[in-house]
């Protein structure tokens, strides 16, 4: 089976792009099986995501094409990332006590069913242990106190470099990341969270929302960045609910919907489907 590539690309949007972009790939053989594009009137940008194949009977060198499309990207003043569309992105899930986003992510890698490599398990407690031991996963136990905060992410940055990873997701982690963290890994860490913030923030959210008759529970993943739980958007979802309900109802309405938001938002990413626009995402679903 021939390789295929998934091309993502942003730059100033003008007249011309596609068709040099399309002709590019064409001179090198490049059958295009898929292509969507955006232009953004907020930025003036042009976004655009191309997979795409080697014709029939041909091959395609994957240092050609970086260096042909790098010709172009030079003349639009473009951003550019080309991957192997089947390459999984290797992936390191940080999960504090609640189980719920992580056992779900780990059955969905074991199955197939997101494109990603789970390197490593990283936690402020063991008391997941077992069950990504289940896994065959390595685990990685980093306690977090004011006073060891920094040794922590400085060993956590030191397990990125060691494994080659590519993308770090937070499975319901809950300890706060530094700046300097988020800023290195900018574009690189995805979190999840329930739907209630701003309005009820703390310990027990869902049985607040319970006081306080909430009709719709909900979650959000998105790209961390140092303003706490407002980096830029790449899924959310909402489930209505009522007053029958108890909290405990609610926390289990409310995990069921952060599974499946931060599993369609690390599946998006995995595909390279997801481009950050400043404090926004392109994501072409």
């Amino acid at each position: 089976m021939s390789r295929r590539f998934v091309l993502t690309l942003s730059c100033p949007d003008r007249p011309g792009i596609v068709a040099a972009v399309a002709s590019t790939l064409a001179n090198l053989g490049g059958n295009i099986l898929e292509s969507q594009q955006f232009d953004d009137p907020r930025t003036g940008r042009f976004f655009m995501r191309v997979l795409l194949e080697p014709v029939a009977g041909e091959s395609i060198e994957e240092a050609h094409l970086r260096g042909a499309i790098a010709a172009v990207a030079q003349r639009f003043e473009m951003d550019f990332d080309l991957r192997l569309a089947d390459a999984p992105y290797r992936t390191i899930l940080m999960v504090s006590k609640f189980g719920h986003c992580l056992n779900d992510l780990l059955f969905r890698w074991r199955s197939g069913g997101i494109a990603m490599d789970v390197a490593a398990v990283v936690s402020n407690h063991r008391d997941l242990e077992p069950l990504v031991a289940s896994y065959g996963v390595p685990f990685h136990y980093l306690p977090v106190t004011p006073q060891t905060k920094a040794e922590a992410e400085a060993a956590l940055l030191t397990l990125v470099e060691e494994l080659d990873v590519d993308l770090v997701v937070l499975a319901r982690y809950m300890q706060i990341l530094s700046d300097g963290l988020t800023q290195r890994m900018s574009g690189r860490i995805i979190n999840i969270h329930h739907s209630f913030l701003p309005s009820f923030k703390g310990a027990k959210p869902y049985h607040q929302a319970y006081e306080r008759g909430v009709k719709l529970v909900g979650a959000t993943a998105h790209y961390v960045t140092a303003d706490l739980d407002e980096g830029p958007i790449i899924e959310q979802d909402a489930i209505r609910v009522d007053h029958r309900m108890a909290p405990e109802d609610l926390v289990r309405a409310g995990q069921e919907c952060e599974e499946r938001v931060l599993a369609r938002a690390l599946r998006w990413h995995c595909e390279s489907r997801v481009m950050l626009a400043g404090d926004r995402t392109v994501v072409f679903s």
